[in-house]
């Protein structure tokens, strides 16, 4: 089972549309997946038609006192399936103790899912947090959506820095652009030439789309109602690259 994560340390990247589409996108490929959302925010839970909120205690969950595997909840969509955010998350940072090794941790709490599942992704609060280390050392690859900006790089390079202090192993992150906008020169400039100092950024850019916007009122993903959209395109392109990778 591949674990996946999608993370940045700023919030309204299109972060969560990332990670349902890309969920979405490996599970229309026949690639059993879970999308666990650990945002307390439960935006990939609401887009995905599902109920907020675990049955027993994050506490519990992590000191492995009762099995993960029952939170799970079906999705409408064959091989896509959800661990559904919950107001206690924002106490994960409280479960993992300083000095211990989250990441084997959180691995260890999930890796009875390799028997049902091809791939798991996580969706992540914005923020640097034991949690994030944790999902950090736990992943095989990191994703980091961008908007075009002197800002977004900026964070970029605080990640970079990060992952290389706390000895992570940078090449596990990975950049793509999203929320694109071809009108603004500065959009375009960065989708014909990367900036020198985003290494290991996917060519697969995600346009700025009110077809994005409409999944929280749809509460789908995209290629259930917007097939032959551009952003549905893009976030396919992205997974094949994705995949490839993996």
């Amino acid at each position: 089972m591949h674990i996946v994560a999608l993370h940045n340390l700023k919030g309204g990247v299109g972060k969560t549309a990332a990670a349902v589409n890309l969920a979405d996108q490996a599970a229309r490929g026949g690639l059993p997946t879970l999308l666990w959302d650990l945002d307390p925010q439960a935006a990939a839970t609401w887009c995905l038609n599902a109920r907020p909120g675990l049955g027993r205690a994050p506490k519990k969950l992590f000191r492995r006192n009762a099995p993960i595997g029952k939170e799970r909840q079906r999705t409408r969509w064959p091989y896509l399936d959800l661990l559904p955010a919950d107001e206690s998350l924002r106490h994960l940072d409280a479960l993992i103790e300083k000095g211990k090794d989250g990441g084997r941790l959180l691995h260890g709490l999930l890796e009875p899912f390799s028997e049902s599942y091809g791939l798991l992704l996580l969706d992540c609060p914005p923020s640097f947090s034991r949690l994030a280390e944790a999902v950090v050392r736990a992943a095989d690859r990191v994703l980091c959506p961008l908007i075009p900006a002197p800002l977004s790089l900026n964070a970029w390079r605080q990640m970079e820095g990060h992952f290389d202090r706390r000895r992570y192993g940078r090449d596990k992150l990975r950049a793509f652009l999203t929320m694109v906008d071809r009108r603004r020169r500065l959009h375009r400039d960065w989708v014909a030439a990367r900036p020198t100092s985003l290494r290991r950024c996917y060519e697969t850019w995600i346009p700025y789309s009110t077809e994005v916007e409409k999944m929280s009122l749809r509460r789908e993903p995209l290629m259930a109602f917007a097939p032959r959209s551009p952003a549905s395109v893009a976030y396919a392109r992205l997974w094949s690259e994705l995949a490839r990778e993996l």
